[in-house]
């Protein structure tokens, strides 16, 4: 997905300003994919400038109301239906735990805690948007609810991971805690 795309979909719905669309990225998309003020003010340009976009009203204090062309509703079927997501996954998470190993037990088992913290505080976020959030007022909202629940599912499924390799770093301590104490190791 592309911050593009992203802005084409929304405005797709409706006409909106900057300001508006950084609105909804806070509420809607920031867990799928997150922008800031200056990426949002920049694509818009961009996507004026490509005619996938047009101004249709200027307000006070330079508010503009960005609207979808016919070209760019074309993009957005198209990206939609005929290109193939890029499912490459990179995880900063995922690529430190893969070298915990490197730390004492603690430290390890502190790392997982932290994550188990953190994402116990992006559940919390995600039940205030869902709580805060009409998902009958349109389209966006039906579809948003639907990403919604992924990303309750993707916190619970972590949650649950956390634990459970905890649990494995705690057992393998312990087999090393008995093998040194000259006892046999646990082969569980």
């Amino acid at each position: 997905m592309s911050l593009r795309h992203a802005l084409l979909g929304l405005l797709n719905n409706k006409s909106a300003s900057g300001y508006d669309l950084i609105a909804a990225f806070n509420t809607t998309l920031a867990n799928a994919w997150p922008a800031n003020q200056s990426q949002v003010y920049r694509e818009l340009g961009y996507l004026c400038d490509e005619g996938l976009l047009q101004v249709g009203e200027e307000g006070p204090r330079g508010r503009k109301e960005y609207l979808i062309t016919e070209a760019g509703r074309t993009e957005l079927v198209h990206w939609l239906t005929e290109t193939e997501p890029n499912r490459v996954r990179r995880n900063e998470t995922l690529l430190r735990i893969f070298f915990l190993g490197n730390l004492t037990h603690q430290q390890a088992t502190d790392y997982l805690r932290q994550e188990a913290e953190v994402t116990t505080e992006k559940q919390k976020m995600l039940d205030h948007i869902e709580e805060a959030a009409d998902w009958e007022a349109d389209d966006i909202a039906i579809y948003g609810h639907l990403a919604l629940e992924y990303g309750h599912r993707l916190m619970a499924m972590n949650l649950e991971w956390t634990e459970w390799a905890i649990g494995q770093l705690d057992a393998r301590q312990a087999r090393a805690a008995g093998a040194s104490a000259g006892t046999p190791a646990d082969t569980a």
